[in-house]
């Protein structure tokens, strides 16, 4: 017998409470029973159904921090992984009924974990030396899970093409991407949309186009991947095409999935004519759009409207966090005028799974994997002679992060010309993670991987010392500003004018301080280089990582910098290597106080 619609109030009802009190036994089924009893409507004049998102999973399928060998804790009590939120989606769908849920993703799906790096690198699903590689465990996961569309993220880009398409065919559903096009043709590299209908019982079925949109941050960020093969317009652009499509299509509803924020802001700057997050201009300025699933910028919205400036019509949006923190849920309310269906309602909300169990068919499915990758993290690769702790290192020159530039300077100087091996080599970089420890004693992969938690790979550069001053500059705005005699505190300092860590460098090879009492632009204090000030026109080489040297976070210079080196090889197994290769970390080796904070002149700490 068929499901009959439900009203609005008994379907918004069921939204939340699967959301909420499902975890108690035997609440899940009593929606599904309901609703059968009801008697079916021959000729339904209403129906209601839900698009449940989710984005940035970043490969975490069980609860599990990989980097700390342990189930994952943060202090917001927060879970992570699929398996957690494809047991919210399967009361969901035993709540409404099935044929009342779609399921979609926007996106950074295959980067972000020791999984995703094992399956790229280490037993790739490319496969090695002719041989058939694994499936990837978040297709296995995803698959099982039955989404419908998932946007192409731009951590989709980070291991190559090659290794996208793999996913891609091995995922039974599209990856989507409006505007991902083919560099030469310009036509669309992947599915722009895709058209799911809702079975209705004695009337039309309803046309649901989903359309999917990525980030142009990707033609900067993995220059390296997809340059002279991929180009990637704006959202606004390719929505204002593909939108009137989708209408002429007969689409009832048109859902957005959009690799991208929402507050029309761009890390890069004006590095590249399309905004990174887009998504409210997209509500705002494309007609013709219902809903838009949120993703890239890890934040949770449950619910946001823009009104469209052509229609008045507002424009649903919900963004779930990220790594499989939430679930968010839009519920659509519809009615039949003249054989056409209307949206007359709709709503969002984000879902929490941390109170459900993990789905046991993923945990069949996926933990033979899981333990390979458990195994991987554990191996030891040499021992350290001190306890190195990144705690401090967003306001302190630590020795943990002199690891990372000692790598970056050795591995850039065995790799540079005559000619500029003679100029003198820096290195900077970033503190990803203020919980990262290597320990005293053994080190083991996993130690390192927590400190370099993404796939970066290692560029130098050439820079001036007043193209290096503007750098330094500009990462000091880092620092809210402190003036001299006012007590420092370490919780209030840092992520100035929305600078994250990850966005923060320092720097090694030079002496440097920068003056929190002073305004933007007027920070870096004794800028200088064995001893002696460094002099405008003198050349540096600079080592960095690839997603900074091609325009990450909007540093000046940098981007259109000359190339000195560049290398295929990821920062963090450099580190592994290098590590391996000395068998002992040594502080010693390469710890070197070279910048402070100070007030007017007077040291911080």
């Amino acid at each position: 017998m068929p499901l009959s619609p439900m009203n609005r109030r008994e379907f918004v009802k069921k939204s939340a409470v699967t959301g909420a009190a499902v975890a108690a036994a035997g609440t899940v089924g009593t929606g599904t029973a309901q609703a059968a009893e009801q008697k079916p409507d021959c000729h339904p004049r209403t129906w209601s159904f839900s698009i449940l998102g989710t984005t940035d999973l970043h490969s975490h399928v069980f609860d599990w921090d990989y980097y700390k060998d342990a189930a994952y804790t943060d202090k917001a009590g927060n879970s992570v992984g699929v398996a957690r939120v494809a047991t919210l989606i399967k009361q969901q769908r035993e709540a409404k009924g099935e044929d009342h849920v779609l399921l979609v993703d926007a996106g950074d799906i295959i980067q972000g974990t020791s999984l995703a790096y094992y399956f790229a690198r280490v037993d790739p699903i490319t496969g090695t030396d002719g041989k058939k590689g694994p499936r990837h465990p978040m297709a296995v996961a995803m698959n099982h899970m039955r989404y419908d569309a998932a946007a192409l993220g731009n951590h989709e880009f980070n291991y190559g093409i090659d290794t996208l398409r793999k996913f891609e065919s091995q995922c039974h559903f599209p990856l989507l991407g409006a505007n991902a096009l083919d560099a030469k043709t310009l036509r669309p590299a992947f599915q722009p949309y895709t058209v799911k209908r809702i079975r209705v019982p004695g009337a039309p079925d309803i046309k649901v186009g989903i359309l999917g949109l990525t980030n142009p941050g990707i033609a900067l960020w993995d220059k390296d991947n997809v340059s002279g093969k991929m180009v990637f317009p704006g959202l606004v652009e390719q929505a204002k095409k593909y939108v009137p499509r989708l209408r002429a299509l007969g689409c009832d509803v048109v859902f957005l999935t959009d690799h991208s924020g929402l507050d029309g802001s761009s890390s890069y700057g004006d590095a590249l004519p399309y905004v990174e997050n887009a998504s409210n201009l997209v509500a705002e300025q494309v007609p013709g759009i219902d809903a838009i699933l949120v993703g890239h910028t890890h934040v949770e919205v449950p619910s946001y409207t823009v009104k469209n400036a052509e229609t008045g019509e507002e424009v649903l949006l919900s963004e779930p966090y990220c790594w499989g923190y939430r679930l968010s849920v839009f519920d659509f309310e519809l009615e039949l005028h003249h054989g056409q269906w209307k949206v007359t309602s709709k709503t969002a909300q984000t879902l929490n799974p941390k109170d459900v169990d993990e789905d046991p068919e993923i945990k069949r499915l996926l933990e033979a994997d899981h333990e390979l990758v458990v195994k991987y993290v554990n191996t030891a690769v040499g021992t350290c002679t001190a306890d190195l702790s990144a705690a401090d290192s967003c306001w302190k020159d630590v020795p943990i992060m002199d690891f990372i530039h000692k790598v970056q300077m050795e591995s850039v100087k065995a790799g540079l010309s005559t000619a500029d091996a003679a100029l003198p080599l820096i290195s900077v970089a970033a503190p990803f993670s203020r919980t990262a420890d290597i320990p005293q004693g053994n080190v083991t992969i996993k130690d390192i991987a927590g400190l370099y938690i993404y796939d970066n790979t290692l560029y130098g550069k050439k820079l001036t010392g007043a193209q290096l001053k503007d750098y330094l500059e500009y990462a000091a705005k880092y620092y809210h500003q402190v003036p001299a005699g006012t007590k420092v505190d370490t919780a209030t300092l840092t992520n100035a004018n929305n600078f994250w860590d990850y966005m923060y460098d320092t720097a090694a090879g030079v002496d440097y301080e920068i003056d929190i009492a002073q305004p933007e632009g007027s920070r870096i204090k004794n800028l200088s280089h064995n001893g002696a000030a460094i002099a405008d026109d003198q050349v540096f080489v600079v080592a960095v990582n690839n997603y900074r040297a091609n325009g990450g976070s909007g540093y000046p210079h940098i981007a259109s910098a000359p190339i000195a080196y560049s290398s295929t090889n990821e920062i963090r197994q450099l580190m592994i290597d290098y590590v391996t290769a000395k068998k002992t970390l040594d502080p010693a080796d390469f710890a070197v106080t070279n910048w402070k904070l100070t007030q007017a002149g007077t040291p911080v700490f």
